[in-house]
């Protein structure tokens, strides 16, 4: 049986120049409930950027498997298309990537006090860090240039 693919056909994917293979849909930023939703397509076969959770999320793949790897770079664990987890902030550094396939992978980062995400170096240092703001100015630029509108349900 083939598995479906998730058609994000309608999505317009943004990218950050620093960070490579990943690619990240803006949903929604509630700053008042201090709640950021964005969906996020991650290369196949490939790691993103050594990085810490900084708030509390829900993750939900819904498409490919979402591959987790220790800060050594070693497999630590694969999430199937369906899997939906619930994570803690300042967890441990890690990178994620696709498995053979992009995966797309939804995120509800909730109770966000500053960042969102922070990027780190090889040895362990913080080089960047994701807020609420700067998800807030993605939206706003989705919004402004007709990109947010294109995802939005269509009748059956």
């Amino acid at each position: 049986m083939q598995t479906p693919k998730f058609d994000d056909g309608n999505i317009i994917w943004r990218t950050l120049d620093w960070l490579p293979h990943i690619a990240f849909f803006v949903y929604k930023v509630d700053e008042e409930n201090r709640i950021v939703d964005v969906v996020f397509k991650f290369a196949a076969n490939r790691k993103v950027m050594l990085h810490r959770h900084k708030s509390p999320y829900v993750t939900l793949v819904m498409q490919g498997e979402l591959r987790f790897y220790r800060e050594d770079g070693t497999h630590k664990e694969t999430r199937p298309t369906g899997s939906y987890v619930s994570g803690v902030a300042n967890g441990d550094p890690h990178m994620e990537g696709g498995g053979d396939e992009d995966a797309i992978v939804f995120f509800s980062n909730r109770n966000i006090e500053d960042a969102l995400y922070e990027f780190l170096d090889d040895a362990g240092n913080p080089v960047q860090v994701l807020g609420i703001a700067d998800f807030k100015a993605q939206l706003e630029e989705q919004v402004a240039t007709g990109t947010y509108g294109k995802v939005t349900a269509r009748a059956a």
